[in-house]
């Protein structure tokens, strides 16, 4: 195996248990550690540095959009600051043209976390409707979870190219055909 190529499956074992930990810290603490999106832009750097910058350009405007947007959730409390820097930070690896499926998978995997949580605990589903959503009802979902996942997924379909990979169902849903020729 190349050098080059045992570098990527480095960075994305690091990338994986980096994640993991930002989710497992959401979910007992309802935090995030500025360390961990701080690893992960880390953790880009060095793929950058072992593919050449040449790439990395379109990979940093990604951030930007994705912090861009975190900033403009976590202003209207959708989402929490940690939750805004881990997903731009995970959007540098993915790069625009998975920001999109980063996106979509992280809302698909939050809205599944929130009807299973809904299911577990019906009666709080109910005071949820009947109140209109007006009433105090915990800290809500960890969305470090769902970032995490769709992060991993995204990362370790793309580095073993896996047919039908999230990013290429996303496409296709979307109508979204790239011809080889």
């Amino acid at each position: 195996m190349p050098l080059l190529e045992v570098g990527h499956w480095i960075v994305a074992g690091l990338f994986t248990l980096t994640l993991v930990w930002a989710a497992v810290s959401d979910i007992r603490t309802r935090t995030i550690p500025n360390w961990t999106a701080l690893a992960v832009i880390g953790l880009f750097v060095l793929l950058a540095l072992l593919n050449g910058w040449v790439w990395a350009e379109h990979a940093i405007l990604a951030g930007f959009i994705a912090l861009a947007v975190g900033v403009g959730l976590y202003a209207l409390g959708v989402v929490g600051a940690g939750d805004a820097k881990l997903f731009a930070a995970v959007a540098l690896f993915t790069g625009l043209d998975h920001l999109l499926p980063l996106g979509l998978v992280t809302s698909l995997v939050g809205g599944a976390i929130a009807v299973v949580s809904l299911a577990l605990r019906p009666r709080r589903a109910l005071v949820m409707f009947a109140l209109g959503g007006k009433g105090d009802f915990g800290r809500g979902i960890p969305y470090g979870v769902p970032i995490a996942i769709a992060g991993i997924v995204l990362v370790w379909a793309a580095l073993l190219n896996l047919p039908g990979s999230p990013i290429q169902l996303v496409r296709a849903s979307l109508g979204v055909v790239r011809s080889n020729s």
